[in-house]
């Protein structure tokens, strides 16, 4: 029975071992990395801060993160296209074996202290879906500019460098005021264009290209 207890105990200990290492964020990480380069057509020119740039299509499609890129998928609302950005943010994450975490905001109360709490786990990056979001964001994200955030499906009206949004015809929500554009169409939130919103707002924020819209065709 020796051989056998001895067998069970290497086992317990290596799933231990796992279970202890698995997503605990608390330690640190080597700082992430973009997988693969940038296709043509991405940029032309590096950009301005607060540009807006209208990338090639599928672009994007070949940079990747570095393994062990933790995200935090920041939501709140349950209208149809905040449910199809946040399952392409999702799928998107099992596809790159990204570390995700999701932080859903209890009510209008709630939006700033879940900003707050994304924050708190330091991800390398948070990604924001769903409009309620938009005002709290330009709130907070001035003062925590080693924070990166992607917004996608809207944007931010003055977006500082550590804020990258993805939006297209359809989309275009900007809070402050200004609502949504009178293009605004649900139905532009489809599954294709929500995964190419992430997908390409995280291949941008891997390059270093922050601060700016991502206007995709």
């Amino acid at each position: 029975m020796r051989p056998l207890f001895w067998v069970a105990a290497l086992l317990t200990a290596a799933l231990t071992a796992g279970c202890g290492s698995d997503g605990d964020w608390s330690q640190p990480h080597p700082a992430p990395s973009a997988v693969g380069a940038l296709g043509a057509g991405f940029i032309v020119a590096p950009p301005a801060p607060e540009a807006t740039v209208t990338p090639a299509p599928g672009s994007w499609d070949g940079v990747h993160p570095s393994a062990g890129y933790r995200v935090v998928l920041l939501t709140y609302g349950d209208d149809a296209p905040t449910k199809a950005l946040v399952a392409a943010v999702e799928d998107w994450a099992d596809a790159e074996d990204a570390d995700l975490r999701t932080v859903v905001a209890d009510g209008p109360a709630d939006l700033v202290p879940s900003i707050t709490r994304s924050m708190a786990l330091k991800p390398d990056l948070v990604v924001s879906a769903g409009n309620a979001l938009v005002d709290p964001l330009t709130l907070v994200t001035p003062s925590h500019l080693d924070q990166r955030f992607l917004v996608v499906g809207a944007e931010l009206a003055e977006p500082t460098h550590n804020v990258t949004a993805v939006d297209w015809t359809g989309a275009s929500f900007r809070g402050e005021g200004l609502g949504s554009a009178s293009t605004y169409d649900p139905a532009s939130f489809t599954a294709a264009r929500c995964s190419a919103a992430i997908r390409a707002g995280v291949a941008a924020v891997l390059h270093d290209l922050t601060g700016i819209v991502i206007w995709l065709e």
